[in-house]
This record gives C-alpha cells, sequence and structure tokens, in this order.
C-alpha cells in the first residue's frame, strides 16, 4: 500500500490544523493541547485515508474513529465544586478529529470553513462569554453559625437585598450547629459585594464559596 504526495500533503494539513487548535487550547492550559490534538488530527485523516483504500469496511472504520474520539472527549469531562468541566475541550476533539477525516476525505473546502467556524467560536466569541458570566454567575454557597431561630431565613433574606436568585437551599443541624448551602445567581459584582459581607459577619464560623 503506498502513499501518493497527495496523502503526504493532507497529513501536513492535518497537522497544521491540530496544531493551530491545539495551540489556542495549550494557551488556555486545557488537558488536551498541543501535542493531543495533533495526534488526534492527524490520526483521523490517516484512518480515513486508509478506509478508502481498504474498500468496503470505510463506513465501519469511520464509525469507529468516532467511537474513539467519544472516548477521548468521556476522559476529558469531569466535575469539579459541583460544576461539570472540560465541555469545550471535549468538544473541540470531536471537531478536530472531524476537521481530520475531511482532509482524509479530500473534501478541503467544507473542512476550511468547519476550521474557521470553530476558529470564530472558541477566540472571538470568548470576549461574548466573559461578558454574560459577568452579568450572570451561578455559585455555590456554605456556611455554618450557631443555631438560632430563623438564622437561616436571615440569610435568605440577605440574599434577596443583594438581588441574588436563590436556585436551590438546603440546610442541616448538628448539635448547636447549623449550615446552609445555597446555589445564587447573580452578577459577578454583587456575588462579589455579597461575599465581602459575609467574610466580615462575626456569626459565621465557616464559610465556603
Amino acid at each position: 500500500m503506498d502513499f501518493i504526495p497527495e496523502e503526504i500533503i493532507k497529513l501536513l494539513i492535518s497537522f497544521l490544523l491540530g496544531a493551530i487548535i491545539g495551540t489556542e487550547r495549550e494557551y488556555r492550559s486545557k488537558s488536551a493541547g498541543l501535542r493531543t490534538l495533533i495526534l488526534i488530527s492527524v490520526g483521523s485523516t490517516l484512518f480515513t485515508i486508509l478506509s478508502a483504500k481498504i474498500g468496503p469496511d470505510a463506513g465501519r472504520i469511520s464509525a469507529n474513529i468516532v467511537t474513539g474520539i467519544g472516548f477521548l472527549g468521556a476522559g476529558i469531562i469531569f466535575r469539579e465544586n459541583n460544576r461539570v468541566v472540560g465541555l469545550t475541550t471535549a468538544a473541540i476533539v470531536w471537531v478536530t478529529a472531524a476537521l481530520g477525516m475531511g482532509i482524509g476525505a479530500g473534501l478541503y473546502a467544507v473542512t476550511l470553513g468547519c476550521f474557521i467556524i470553530a476558529g470564530l467560536s472558541l477566540v472571538i466569541l470568548s470576549p461574548v462569554q466573559k461578558y454574560i458570566r459577568k452579568k450572570s454567575q451561578i455559585r455555590n454557597y456554605r456556611l455554618m453559625c450557631i443555631y438560632q431561630k430563623k438564622t437561616l431565613s436571615l440569610y435568605e433574606e440577605l440574599f434577596t437585598s443583594y438581588d441574588m436568585k436563590i436556585l436551590r437551599g438546603e440546610q442541616n443541624r448538628s448539635g448547636s450547629h447549623i449550615t446552609g448551602n445555597w446555589t445564587l445567581q447573580g452578577s459577578q459584582k454583587k456575588h462579589e459585594k455579597l461575599t465581602a459581607f459575609l467574610l466580615n459577619d462575626a456569626e459565621i464560623l465557616e464559610l465556603d464559596f
């Protein structure tokens, strides 16, 4: 099975696209960085080239590429402080594999279009995402204090006074102490003001946020 110059060029193009996307991920210190995305892109291209040469089993090989990338993506996604992180990186791994397959199949125009759209999503939309997060953030708060009647209800009134939306609230009493866990939604500035107030509250024995 000999490789012709066009197929070598496909691998080099795939390397370039994977390197560009990987550089962006590496800059943001993500788990799937430069080398990982290059290997995914080039590997997908090679599998697609091989599937075209094999013939009848081409569809099966392409389907297995998608399945394999799914396992990689699942390994990137994890939970951290009640948040799911790694979804964007997992999606980029998936798109990078698709780019590699597109190059391997010789579909340069549509692959380039997908690459540009993905790049715009990562770079240009990042400031938009930051702006949205400033206007609306969801944070978890846990505080413990000495149990008194209506203690935690007073804090819920405090959250409302700071224009916070309470998405979830749980309370747990242990002996003379009571603990409250809340998920609050509000702007970044209001979260900062609330946090500053809670840090200076002498009634609070423990505070996590």
